[in-house]
Formats: C-alpha cells, sequence, structure tokens
C-alpha cells in the first residue's frame, strides 16, 4: 500500500513539475510565468517529496523529508511573490492582454500601460 501511494504521488509530482516547465514556455510575461511556476512547482515539488517519503524504508528519512516539504511550503510562495516585487518596481511590462493592475491602484500609481513601462521605485515611497 505505501509503495502504490508513493509511487502515484511521485508521479502526479512530476507531472506538475512538467505542467509548470510548459507555463513557463507558453505563458505571455514574466508574472503569468512566475504564476504559473510557483504554484505548479510547489504542489509537483510537494507531491514528489511525499512520495519518497512513503517509499522511504526509514523513519528517519522520511521525517526528513517531510521536513524538506514544510521548507518548500514556506520558501516557494515568499520567493514566488518576492521576485514578481522585484521584476514589477523594475519596471518589467505587463502583458498586452493584461486588464487589471491591482499592485499600481494599492500603490496610487496609474497603471502602466500593456506593453509599456511600469512604475519604478520613486513611485512607492520612501523604503
Amino acid at each position: 500500500m505505501g509503495t502504490a501511494i508513493g509511487v502515484i504521488s511521485a508521479t502526479v509530482g512530476v507531472g506538475l513539475t512538467v505542467v509548470a516547465g510548459i507555463g513557463l514556455l507558453r505563458l505571455p510575461d514574466a508574472y503569468s510565468r512566475l504564476n504559473a511556476v510557483t504554484k505548479a512547482a510547489t504542489l509537483g515539488v510537494v507531491l514528489t517529496l511525499i512520495g519518497v517519503a512513503a517509499l522511504m524504508p526509514s523513519w528517519w528519512g522520511a521525517a526528513k523529508t517531510l521536513v524538506a516539504v514544510v521548507l518548500q511550503l514556506t520558501t516557494s510562495a515568499l520567493g514566488g511573490f518576492a521576485i514578481a516585487r522585484a521584476a514589477y518596481r523594475s519596471r518589467v511590462p505587463l502583458s498586452p492582454e493584461t486588464r487589471y493592475d491591482q499592485l499600481a491602484e494599492d500603490a496610487g500609481v496609474p497603471s502602466p500601460r500593456p506593453g509599456g513601462p511600469g512604475p519604478g521605485p520613486e513611485d512607492f515611497g520612501p523604503r
């Protein structure tokens, strides 16, 4: 039973990681790509690690793998957020399909035109 759970979990995790890679190649701008990679790769890596933990012959190895799962869940979302914010502040252009720019509205700056320059660090006030 543990072997089946481990193999299925690892296979689904690898499949989600492949979907994240396809999203990285197909999506139009850095923000969409980052969203796809962060979400799908996080779940993909977590499922793969859970599958590895289920296949571990010792409890100690499985415990170390589960610590890696917790670290992946905490750092992936924060890292994706930090990279997206840095890209936005560096004026990485939005996709032409982008219709709503909530970050610009929250910061009190005009929304950048699709495909045009975005707001810079000077638009966000003192740090």
